[in-house]
């Protein structure tokens, strides 16, 4: 019998708890993520009621404490999310569950997920982004989860920004105008007035949404020369972006980065995740067995 192991992503909009061993053999619920207490004894009721787990893991949203000798480590930290700052997140499920407790951040957990058993399988170096109610990154190097200073925002990046062709000031709380402030989903829907999922597959919200994020890629490739760059999220949902944006990719590197992989064969290069919207709760899962 497969050791059992329990995932909880901890979204800013909803929960998702798992308990299994492989994405072909688990069971899992889904909540709101309203109040800390309510939302926190929902997820611990949900694995009181199943077989008893290993390890939990934990694919949070941020910002989060990562440091393992920090007072606040397992804390969801400087969050804008309502009533969620400074919330003890790891601490609560490892004190009611008594089992380890993995933790990091939910696109490093999908970033695992992915390397586990998705679309980055047999690899080390890569970065996977979700696109959505915010943009955020993550990823290894080397074979290691990215972490440091405190974990990567790869969504507040700056990016050249031509007003003339865009005069939307941005959406981002911190910055205006950062990436997630220009392409995240509730960016676009600010800009347009409507729903992203709403606007035509040949609006022009697309080729501008598609260069903001082809911006933010050449950053990326130059920075950590990724061997493949997994792009998520619920904006990533509308199929006529991944050739937009794998094309200005190219333009933008004119050539300079000499790998087949971008010059032969990009489509395999900037690639959904072969989890689909499961990434997030299996990269959890995947924590789990790290720290048993």
């Amino acid at each position: 019998m497969n050791t059992l192991y329990g995932g909880i992503e901890a979204g800013g909009t909803k929960f998702v708890c798992a308990v299994g061993a492989t994405p072909d053999d688990f069971r899992e619920t889904r909540f709101p993520t309203t109040t800390t207490d309510e939302t926190i004894s929902r997820a611990i009721a949900f694995f009181r009621a199943q077989p008893r787990v290993a390890a939990i893991g934990i694919a949070s949203f941020g910002p989060i404490d990562l440091h393992p000798d920090s007072l606040t480590f397992g804390y969801i930290t400087t969050t804008p999310k309502p009533g969620w700052r400074n919330t003890d997140l790891a601490g609560a499920i490892r004190r009611a569950l008594d089992v380890p407790v993995g933790f990091d951040t939910d696109v490093n957990a999908a970033a695992l997920g992915e390397q586990r058993w998705g679309a980055a399988r047999g690899l080390d170096t890569f970065i996977y982004l979700t696109i959505g109610t915010g943009i955020g990154g993550g990823g290894l190097v080397s074979g290691k989860l990215l972490h440091g200073l405190i974990h990567p925002e790869m969504g507040h990046i700056r990016l050249p920004h031509d007003f003339a062709r865009d005069p939307f000031p941005g959406s981002c709380p911190f910055h205006g105008d950062c990436l997630e402030g220009l392409a995240s989903g509730p960016a676009l829907e600010k800009r347009w007035g409507q729903r992203a999922e709403t606007l035509p597959a040949d609006h022009s919200a697309w080729e501008l949404q598609a260069h903001y994020l082809a911006l933010a890629l050449v950053n990326y490739v130059c920075a950590l020369s990724p061997q493949r760059i997994i792009l998520g999220g619920g904006v990533m949902e509308q199929p006529q972006l991944f050739p937009l944006i794998r094309r200005e990719v190219q333009q933008l590197l004119g050539g300079y980065v000499q790998s087949p992989a971008i010059i032969e064969n990009i489509d395999a290069y900037i690639v959904p995740p072969g989890l689909g919207k499961r990434a997030g709760v299996l990269g959890a899962i995947a924590l789990a067995e790290i720290v048993t």
